[in-house]
This record gives C-alpha cells, sequence and structure tokens, in this order.
C-alpha cells in the first residue's frame, strides 16, 4: 500500500490548543493525563481548561504554532487550517492581541521551516457573550492570514444571540465555518447555515437524521469536517466501527476527514482506509471544501494524482 504520509492533504478541523505535544504540556506544568473516553462535554472543556491556562507567554503560543507545523509537515499535510480561540487567551492574560500576534508568528517560522502553508481560524465558544465574539471578529479582519471566525462548543447554546455579530463578520470579508451537528441533531446544522451563514459544518454526523438535509447540503456541496476519532472520544460515537463516515459518504456528501486535535491525521487516514482510491477522494475532497488559494489547491490535487499514480 502506498505511504499515506506521502498523499497531499489539507487539515480543515484542528483546534491548536488540541495539539500541544505531552512534552512540551509536561515543560508547561499539565502532568493530568485525557482519559480514554469523555464523560460528557464537560469533562472534555475541564481537560482543555487545563491545557489553555497554561499557555501565558508569547513564546508559548508561538511555540505550540511552530511545533503544529512540525507535525502536521511530518503527516503529508501540505494545508492547514488551524483553529485558536484567540480573544479567550487575549482576555486571560490582559492583552487581547498578544496571543494572536505570537501565534501567527510561530506558524510564520514553522512554514518556513517545514514547507506547510497555514490560514488560522478565530472560534469562539457558544457558552461565552456575544461582546467576545465581536472582539474576535475584530481581531480576525485585522490579519489577513485569518481567514475564518466560528462558533463552537455545546451545541444547547443556540446562535440567534450572535446573528448580528456573524453579519458583521460576513460583511468584512470573513468565512463562516461553525460545529453543528455533533452533540445536536439537524436542526443545528440548519441554523449554522441559515442564521450562521456557514460554508462548512464542523462535524455535522448527525445530519444523517434528516433525509431533506442531506439532500440540500449534498446540493449545496457544503463540506463536513468530519472528526471520527473525536467523536468517539467525546463518547458521541460508541465506536470506530460504528462512525457514520462511510454512509455520508454514501450519502455523496462532500465529506473531509480530520482530527479536532485529538489524534494525528495518518491515523484518521490510516483508520478510514478501505482502498487508496478512497484515502485520494478524502484527500481530494479536503483540498477543494479549503479556502485555499486556488493555485495552490491545484498543485495539491495534482500532488494527490501523482500519489495515487505511485507504483505500489
Amino acid at each position: 500500500m502506498r505511504d499515506i504520509a506521502l498523499l497531499p492533504k489539507a487539515h480543515l478541523h484542528v483546534h491548536l490548543e488540541s495539539t500541544v505535544r505531552p512534552a512540551t504540556l509536561r515543560e508547561l506544568g499539565v502532568h493530568s493525563r485525557r482519559p480514554e473516553v469523555f464523560t460528557g462535554f464537560k469533562q472534555f472543556a475541564d481537560h482543555n481548561a487545563q491545557v489553555r491556562a497554561a499557555l501565558r507567554t508569547p513564546e508559548h503560543f508561538r511555540r505550540i504554532a511552530r511545533e503544529f507545523c512540525a507535525d502536521e509537515a511530518a503527516q503529508g499535510t501540505r494545508y492547514a487550517e488551524v483553529t485558536f480561540t484567540a480573544a479567550a487567551h487575549g482576555e486571560r492574560l490582559g492583552d487581547l492581541e498578544m496571543p494572536l500576534l505570537a501565534v501567527l508568528e510561530g506558524l510564520a517560522e514553522g512554514e518556513a521551516e517545514h514547507g506547510i502553508r497555514c490560514a488560522l481560524i478565530l472560534d469562539h465558544s457558544r457558552r461565552r457573550p456575544a461582546d467576545r465574539l465581536l472582539r474576535t471578529v475584530k481581531l480576525a479582519a485585522a490579519h489577513e492570514q485569518v481567514i475564518a471566525v466560528g462558533l463552537a462548543g455545546d451545541e444547547s447554546h443556540p446562535l440567534a444571540p450572535f446573528a448580528d455579530v456573524l453579519k458583521l463578520a460576513r460583511d468584512e470579508g470573513l468565512h463562516m465555518v461553525h460545529h453543528a451537528g455533533e452533540s445536536a441533531g439537524p436542526a443545528s446544522v440548519r441554523e449554522a447555515l441559515d442564521l450562521g451563514h456557514a460554508e462548512r459544518i464542523g462535524h455535522g454526523i448527525r445530519v444523517l437524521e434528516d433525509p431533506d438535509l442531506v439532500a440540500e447540503l449534498r446540493e449545496r456541496r457544503v463540506p463536513l469536517e468530519v472528526c471520527p476519532f473525536s467523536n468517539v472520544l467525546l463518547g458521541l460515537v460508541p465506536s470506530y466501527a460504528e462512525h457514520p463516515l462511510p454512509r455520508l459518504r454514501e450519502e455523496g456528501l462532500l465529506v473531509t476527514l480530520n482530527t479536532d486535535g485529538e489524534t494525528s491525521l495518518l491515523s484518521e487516514y490510516g483508520q478510514a482506509r478501505r482502498g487508496d482510491e478512497m484515502l485520494a477522494e478524502l484527500a481530494a475532497a479536503s483540498v477543494t471544501a479549503s479556502f485555499a488559494p486556488e493555485r495552490l489547491k491545484a498543485e495539491l490535487l495534482r500532488g494527490i494524482d501523482e500519489w495515487l499514480a505511485m507504483p505500489v
């Protein structure tokens, strides 16, 4: 079989704070281990909060961004749209811009060293107030490397309170990518599409519960950012064998394979592998669904064809 690390890939749904290397976490003072399976979203959020609290200085943020580039490039990721909760860190540390500027510096250093291209998505927790989202949008609009904003977190909190700010973000030319259809059902996805102007859906695994929504997503070619390991880790799917990834693809949806930051992209592609043609299709979908420049997309798609043409 062909080497998955040589397959050019785009990584579209990955939270920077979830990718911090275990050795780096230990150096930062985080010694608790991640559970094999979380008992619920609160336990997941509490674990992530420990990691976030350990990030305090510009060098911390630069470091995790540099290491992210190195780790992704080693897996064949040629383009990544990495998500970062900039405003929350800035408020916590009393300097709204410092964490974002430091991450951008780290990404630039990592790109130059490892030959990967990165763009940034700024996310906002649904549990937090709309004024923080407004600060997030202003941060995003001020930096050309930031291409999108999105709402994340517990889907029991609706998008409606953020509608005006999301409209402002769209008017600023920012892309919209929201988590939906992960812990909640199809109504959450419809809300993300209608109120949130979503161009991609983060997760979206529960769209299968609504055939009309499936047909709409298929017709509109709205990409899904599917993260199987994360779904199992959070107890949203009983096991990898029961994950709806194959059914989503059978429905003709534009499915991309991602990690959420909870595992490696090589592992996700290896678990999903049902032949190299399938992996090439998933890689091509990730490129097509990305916000990368068209020239880079064409280059990556050629690379995928070349990988598939390699002798086994």
